[in-house]
């Protein structure tokens, strides 16, 4: 799989940047370093300036990139789950049996990432952090729903609409395939975030992971009639 995915481009919807970043080599370097210093500081106290003094760069230069840094998250966000998507389709794609394929994709979702040395100058392991704290920022906003008529969370309906295809495909009389798509989807990154943060409301720890708990939840899916 990992020499599949190094031919393949993600693909992130062009209304989010100003100009691809993937074209240039400051493109990369503002995709790169901004990531590593999302994870350092936070969302919330990220800048332009702070990126741009980190690349050496204007920040003026970071603008031709980004309109602002609203639109860089959301496109973080597209090519983490772009990613995870190739991941999925790669993965279940030789898999006859449905439950199987539920569980390989349930546990591609919701399982601790690694960084995968195909792509060179993005960390995945450290874009999962900022998935797991940042994500609900690029949608909890005013402009949630403009955004989302302009295709801007497309990728990450599709990772949770493969799923629910897989569920319906185990049992076409579940009721509620979307509903437990996406808990699965972004209910994983609340575990993942409140293993961390808030031990007492969690049954995940260092021994159960949020992995173990969708797979336990999925068994009720397989056993439908």
């Amino acid at each position: 799989m990992r020499t599949l995915l190094s031919n393949i481009k993600v693909q992130v919807n062009p209304k989010i940047y100003i100009k691809d970043p993937e074209t240039s080599v400051l493109g990369r370097k503002i995709i790169q370093e901004s990531i590593i210093l999302i994870d350092e500081i936070g969302f919330d106290s990220f800048t332009f300036k702070k990126l741009g003094d980190r690349i050496g760069s204007n920040e003026s230069s970071v603008y031709r990139y980004f309109e602002n840094k609203h639109k860089l998250l959301v496109y973080l966000s597209s090519w983490y789950w772009s990613w995870m998507e190739y991941r999925i389709v790669f993965a279940t794609a030789n898999i006859a049996d449905p439950s199987e394929k539920l569980r390989k994709a349930i546990t591609l979702v919701t399982e601790k990432i690694e960084d995968d040395a195909t792509t060179d100058y993005i960390d995945e392991s450290v874009l999962n952090r900022i998935i797991i704290a940042e994500f609900t920022k690029t949608f909890l906003t005013k402009e949630v729903d403009l955004e989302n008529k302009e295709g801007f969370f497309l990728i990450y309906k599709r990772v949770v609409n493969r799923i629910v295809d897989i569920i319906t495909e185990i049992s076409p009389d579940f009721p509620f395939p979307k509903s437990f798509a996406s808990g699965i989807v972004e209910g994983s990154l609340h575990q993942h975030f409140i293993k961390d943060h808030f031990k007492t409301i969690t049954d995940c720890n260092d021994d159960v992971s949020p992995t173990d708990f969708y797979l336990h939840l999925a068994t009720f899916i397989t056993k439908q009639p």
